[in-house]
């Protein structure tokens, strides 16, 4: 009896010591507690994806190829250098639905929850933290003055609002693609295993296909097409958006600004995106040169909610001309909305930077949007964003540049679509060597969890200046 109660006192001890290291790590810096607890997921999964049982030869899956999926996967981007229909056993496949529900919840909110489950209270700090998911000025400032797009007394909410909005979308699209794969020939408990991976799929923005031959069998199937542009569209708002009209739906003048500037920015896109692609493609003989008129803007349409962060093509994305190319690379780069499961700057930094241009061009002093008064650090945040994620993006293309020899516009288009975490892919990905395959799935990483997270991270400077040096104007422009 003294030995087993002695057992469960050090055990306890343990236990305890744990919680506590990891409550001061998140104390210290939760920025940096984030980053590690995504680690370590990425390795965690890379060990199982290396194992004999993940591979459907039963043979351990080279080191390389087992971090990119991981990565891909915890990073919900959607690339891989394996054939991913065939290469993953039942094991490895369960893993990668798993992983992207993971993933999709966000760096920060994922922290969050790790650290309610350790210390079995969601407190100040981890409150923080999951605001910080929602309004990425917090890591640098903590509380501003205007309103948030989730307050912190309404932070478990959102959090319980992560958990079943994904399980009532992801249903949703399930029930929506289970008779349509049903009807392409599949077995009833096949046609149910790939509604839920597609499903999956499509909500976490992610885009990988259960099936050999992608979404050739569904190509021409529009019911399919619209549930997973659905899925990807829902997924692609952001948690924080999902929860605001959620609750009010019926008070849309109430909304915050966050939640106006994201679903306008993100129609607008999406309509554009339309225009370019038939535009751009209407004679390609390739894509959609022998569509009809509907049938192009419905591919069009499909081509451009998927290139901002969806990762599923119709067509041969090698196949797009140059243009359209490019056009994409600018959609990936923008992403989605913010605490999203897409990647990208994101919709609100692209907004910021245009309300800036359109207050210098009028002459006022100040960004305003939907009667509200922008403060001027939100505009230094998303310049901070977009400066970051082009310096990855040119870093990372010279170095695949360098090791691969490959067409620049190729090399350029998988580079942003790792960064933005897209997944759409010209074929270069799964050509690449090792090194490149590194280069590659550090691109992705860097993408996932926030350039603003990692450099507030890198610095973890809390420091306030007490003081004000003189101003001089440089000449810019």
């Amino acid at each position: 009896m003294m030995a087993g109660a002695a057992f469960a006192h050090r055990r306890t001890r343990w236990y305890l010591r744990a919680r506590d290291s990891v409550d001061g790590l998140a104390r210290r810096s939760p920025s940096r507690f984030a980053i590690l607890v995504f680690t370590s997921l990425i390795l965690l999964f890379t060990l199982l994806f290396s194992l004999p049982i993940a591979s459907a030869a039963r043979t351990l899956t080279p080191l390389h190829d087992a971090l990119f999926t991981a990565v891909s996967v915890i990073c919900v981007t959607g690339l891989s250098t394996v054939d991913m229909a065939t290469h993953w056993s039942a094991f490895g496949n369960i893993l990668i639905v798993v992983g992207v529900n993971i993933g999709g919840v966000g760096v920060l909110t994922l922290a969050s929850l790790m650290g309610m489950v350790i210390s079995r209270r969601l407190g100040l700090r981890a409150k923080l933290m999951a605001a910080s998911d929602t309004n990425p000025s917090r890591i640098h400032a903590g509380p501003v003055n205007e309103g948030q797009t989730v307050r912190l007394g309404e932070v478990g909410n959102l959090l319980v609002t992560v958990a079943i909005s994904a399980f009532a979308i992801e249903s949703v699209v399930t029930a929506l693609l289970f008779p349509r794969i049903l009807a392409s020939g599949a077995s009833v408990g096949e046609a149910a295993w790939q509604s839920v991976y597609y499903s999956a799929m499509a909500f976490t923005n992610t885009g990988f296909n259960p099936n050999v031959g992608a979404l050739a069998p569904f190509a021409d199937d529009y019911w399919f097409l619209s549930a997973l542009m659905l899925g990807v569209f829902l997924g692609s708002l952001g948690f924080p958006v999902i929860y605001a009209v959620s609750r009010g739906w019926r008070r849309p003048r109430r909304w915050s600004v966050h939640v106006k500037l994201t679903l306008f920015t993100t129609v607008v896109l999406m309509l554009a995106g339309v225009a370019v692609y038939i535009a751009l493609e209407f004679d390609n003989p390739k894509t959609f040169g022998s569509l009809g008129v509907g049938d192009t803007i419905f591919q069009s349409l499909f081509m451009s909610v998927m290139s901002r962060s969806g990762g599923f093509a119709t067509i041969t994305v090698s196949d797009l001309k140059g243009s359209s190319l490019l056009a994409t690379d600018m959609l990936m780069f923008i992403g989605g909305g913010s605490a999203s499961t897409a990647g990208g700057i994101k919709v609100t930094t692209l907004a910021i930077l245009f309300l800036a241009a359109m207050a210098e061009a009028s002459g006022r002093t100040e960004m305003e949007a939907f009667g509200r008064r922008i403060p001027s650090d939100i505009l230094r945040l998303a310049v901070s964003v977009v400066l970051w994620g082009a310096t990855t993006v040119a870093v990372a293309s010279i170095v695949i540049l360098q090791i691969s020899k490959a067409p620049f516009d190729y090399v350029l288009f998988d580079v942003i679509s790792a960064f933005a975490t897209c997944g759409l892919s010209t074929g270069l990905t799964a050509e690449l060597p090792p090194a490149g395959v590194y280069v590659l799935a550090a691109t992705m990483f860097m993408g996932r969890i926030g350039t603003v997270t990692l450099a507030a991270a890198l610095a973890a400077s809390q420091s306030r200046q007490l003081f004000t040096r003189p101003e001089e104007r440089p000449i810019v422009g």
